[in-house]
């Protein structure tokens, strides 16, 4: 099978045109269209179905998109193996993890490796869907839960909890709570009930807090919304303890409630073992959270 045709034939299942594949693979309409009807020909098939709105694949041309795109990711990875070389670190690496993770503790700290690896290419990818790495979907994950795919390489880094957090200023105008009851008279403001396992457990605390009726709350859909309706006096925030090592001047209320731990893992395919990337950024991640424990120990909450 000629891997020219199979190489247009991808683009074109991807983008859907002719004409877009023909603009990315810097080939005139005609031409990729001659490739295709060649491929189909040679097949002895319909690949595609033909619209006013497009193009779209018949039942063997997903059979045959699937198997193209099964041949990219392998030819991406060979790639990006031999990118990584023995003394440089450099290229582009896809790392996915949660919203309030990424933007209030990666994100900061990421300075720090792009000093030691000027020439990385980070592709951060914040969401709470958890993307498929055996499928390439991203490079590296930093996960709530532990990943359930056996294929995948995994380092527990740490435990966190949810807990109350408030600033000095609202504290001195609103009273500091001695007892949970005391939230009666507060504004609590937390993240909205979700299926993940960091949000879960603020959940749970939170549905334990509200049986005390409280006269106003404000919820949140990420923990960087939280966080900035804390820092702005609003009320009484339910935020992962991590915050603590950055924002050093909340004050933790009621000490004694607190979430059950959420476990933090890191994640990457096996076939990337050998990714220098990939190597760089586990370290970088790791003498992060190292840093973060010996604080924790020396300053305990």
């Amino acid at each position: 099978m000629d891997w020219d045709k199979l190489r247009i034939f991808h683009a074109v299942a991807d983008a859907g045109s002719l004409t877009h594949a023909g603009d990315a693979l810097h080939l005139s309409q005609s031409a990729v269209s001659r490739q295709i009807r060649a491929l189909e020909e040679s097949l002895s098939t319909t690949l595609f179905h033909r619209h006013a709105r497009g193009l779209i694949l018949t039942e063997q041309g997903e059979l045959l998109f699937d198997a193209t795109s099964a041949m990219n990711r392998r030819l991406e990875t060979a790639a990006a193996r031999i990118r990584d070389s023995e003394e440089e670190v450099f290229g582009e690496l896809r790392v996915t993890t949660t919203i309030g993770f990424g933007t209030l503790w990666l994100a900061p700290r990421l300075v720090k490796l792009y000093e030691k690896y000027p020439d990385l290419k980070i592709d951060l990818m914040l969401e709470e869907r958890v993307l498929d790495l055996p499928m390439r979907e991203a490079d590296v994950a930093i996960r709530m839960k532990e990943p359930s795919q056996a294929d995948l390489i995994r380092r527990r880094l740490m435990n966190i909890r949810m807990r109350l957090y408030a600033t000095p200023e609202y504290l001195a105008q609103a009273g500091t709570p001695a007892v949970m009851s005391d939230l009666a008279s507060h504004r609590l403001i937390s993240q909205k009930p979700s299926n993940t396992a960091q949000v879960t457990a603020g959940s749970l605390l939170v549905k334990n807090l509200q049986s005390v009726d409280m006269k106003s709350t404000l919820t949140v859909n990420n923990y960087f919304g939280v966080l900035q309706g804390v820092l702005n006096h609003l009320g009484i925030g339910v935020l992962p303890d991590y915050l603590s090592d950055d924002f050093p001047a909340l004050v933790r209320v009621l000490p004694d409630i607190e979430s059950t731990e959420v476990p933090v893992f890191l994640a990457y395919p096996e076939e990337l073992r050998q990714s220098r990337r990939i190597a760089a950024f586990r370290d970088f991640v790791t003498e992060e959270i190292m840093a973060y424990r010996k604080r924790q120990i020396e300053e305990p909450a």
